[in-house]
């Protein structure tokens, strides 16, 4: 596994300007990945792009792109993303009968794989897979929509995965996405995050660069 510098800043681009998607993304050239949100209008409410627009944030910029897909039957799409240009798929547990093997098939094409869960879904019922996968992102509102606000009680979920991690002494990345800005980013670091997803805190920020600057300060605890 790839070794990263923490903490890790991935701006969301739901939350960019689309019709300047390139001046965005170049406005965000000091992110460490690119977050990418895929939406089915299925598995949440909500529909967002597909893997074109992904493979075009992949032409438009050289870092590694953080593909999420909160959609349905993962494992039949998986590779588009893959093609596309994902650094990393994540997927969601409740969405796929065998999430080990879609791990496997994913890691197999030289990517990295991630699970994500609902705010709803207990941990505990999948830390036995965790050594399986190089990344865990934990979401801290519902999936589907941008701009919620921060739910602090997930983060006994980071807690709980930073003590499996560390004791196991896994390879495994703690990511969290939903209502992360300049107010909950410490507290998320404290419970043990190393990645932060981030879209309208950089993405509505006045300047953008700065505010990933500001993140990572504030993420930043040694």
């Amino acid at each position: 596994m790839t070794t990263f510098t923490r903490p890790i800043i991935a701006p969301s681009i739901l939350a960019a300007d689309f019709a300047a998607l390139g001046e965005q993304l170049r406005a965000t050239d000091n992110a460490d990945w690119i977050h990418v949100d895929v939406m089915d209008g299925h598995f949440v409410p909500n529909l967002s792009f597909g893997a074109d627009v992904t493979a075009a944030v992949n032409r438009s910029t050289d870092k590694q792109l953080d593909v999420h897909l909160m959609i349905e039957n993962p494992e039949k799409w998986v590779d588009s993303y893959i093609d596309a240009g994902a650094d990393c798929v994540i997927f969601h547990v409740e969405a796929t009968s065998d999430p080990v093997s879609l791990a496997k098939y994913i890691k197999a094409k030289g990517i990295r794989a991630g699970f994500s869960l609902r705010p709803g879904t207990p941990i505990e019922d999948y830390l036995d897979i965790v050594p399986e996968f190089d990344l865990v992102l934990v979401m801290s509102v519902e999936p589907g929509f941008g701009g919620q606000s921060f739910m602090p009680d997930q983060l006994e979920k980071v807690r709980t995965l930073r003590s499996l991690i560390d004791e196991q002494n896994l390879k495994c990345l703690i990511e969290i996405d939903g209502g992360i800005n300049a107010s909950t980013i410490t507290q998320s670091a404290e419970a043990g995050c190393d990645a932060f997803v981030a879209g309208s805190a950089v993405y509505g920020a006045m300047d953008p660069a700065a505010a990933i600057d500001e993140l990572r300060k504030l993420a930043t605890l040694d």
